[in-house]
């Protein structure tokens, strides 16, 4: 966010202005003080105001004793501490997924050892604390093999994956669409199925958006200068219902709601006479197809428009009111 919130008076700022709108709004505070990975932030105190857990967002900690530091710290008040795994120092020109396709196409890549060098490191040193670990977007299927052996060894470790990780390969880029430069990236064929079947076997918690609006200056140009990301609230759940045809309904209500409701403890909703409504209406069998007259944001940097998609949000019961999609 801008600008970073990494103080106590910010996160009450959010949860009390919170209240007021449809919806509820559970702050993350930021790892180290502005985001800039130099000295940790007043992690204890944004957590008695409101922040459900601490990240750098896309500026993940790079200094291995600095997030030791963070992690020893939250165990204190056991706190969770997210992660989005990117190695900074590799692959840092790369603008793509490197491999057979970023050849083709002429243009530099991102290395998957970028990602899991800082799983691996991450994990290691979640081991030696037994702190509490949420990785962010992870997109290889190394990745997944390192958080499966973690889970195995009993590590308090969880993981989310994004809607177009689970839709999208590299191969996608043939056009240089803009709208599909993400970071991490698009990633191969063969990573995008040990993805889907990390979520098939609970390997993968949830599902994180990612949603990143970028304006139209920042996506209508070459793909070098674009910047990375994509809207997905609206269309996460009709992304991954789409990639799942056959996936239980229930898989899709614990990938967007219950296991991140475990993961930072917060109240799960309960459908039950007397508690309050906090339910999504949704349609798993309509299909549409995305169009601009569709979009409600204010950016339009989705590679989604005039694609089919299955499964549609109705909308919403909260705070004692029905919002129609």
């Amino acid at each position: 966010t801008h600008p970073v919130v990494y103080t106590k008076s910010q996160v009450e700022y959010i949860v009390q202005k919170s209240k007021q709108l449809p919806i509820q709004i559970f702050p993350l505070g930021a790892l180290t003080k502005n985001s800039e990975g130099k000295e940790l932030a007043e992690m204890y105190d944004m957590y008695e105001s409101g922040a459900i857990a601490f990240s750098d967002g896309v500026k993940p900690v790079q200094s291995p004793g600095l997030f030791l530091k963070a992690l020893q710290y939250v165990k204190a008040f056991n706190g969770t501490v997210m992660q989005m795994p990117i190695d900074t120092t590799i692959g840092s020109n790369g603008l793509m997924n490197e491999g057979i396709i970023s050849t083709q196409l002429g243009l530099p890549g991102i290395p998957t050892i970028a990602e899991e060098i800082i799983i691996k490191r991450d994990i290691e040193l979640l081991q030696y604390t037994q702190s509490k670990l949420h990785i962010t977007g992870i997109s290889t299927a190394k990745s997944v093999a390192l958080i499966q052996q973690a889970k195995a060894e009993g590590l308090s470790i969880s993981c989310s994956v994004t809607p177009y990780h689970l839709f999208f390969s590299d191969e996608v880029l043939q056009h240089y669409d803009t709208n599909l430069k993400t970071n991490p990236p698009l990633r191969t064929n063969e990573d995008v199925q040990a993805l889907q079947q990390a979520v098939l076997n609970g390997t993968i918690d949830c599902i994180a958006t990612h949603h990143f609006p970028q304006n139209a200056d920042e996506k209508n140009c070459e793909f070098e200068y674009a910047k990375n990301g994509m809207i997905g609230l609206q269309t996460a759940f009709s992304v991954v219902n789409t990639a799942f045809p056959s996936i239980s309904t229930e898989t899709l209500i614990n990938l967007f709601s219950i296991n991140a409701s475990t993961i930072f403890g917060l109240n799960k909703s309960i459908i039950k006479e007397g508690e309050e409504a906090n339910i999504t209406l949704f349609n798993r069998n309509a299909t549409f197809i995305m169009s601009k007259d569709d979009n409600k944001s204010k950016s339009f940097n989705t590679p989604f428009t005039n694609k089919k998609l299955n499964g549609k949000v109705i909308g919403v019961i909260t705070k004692n009111n029905f919002y129609k999609n």
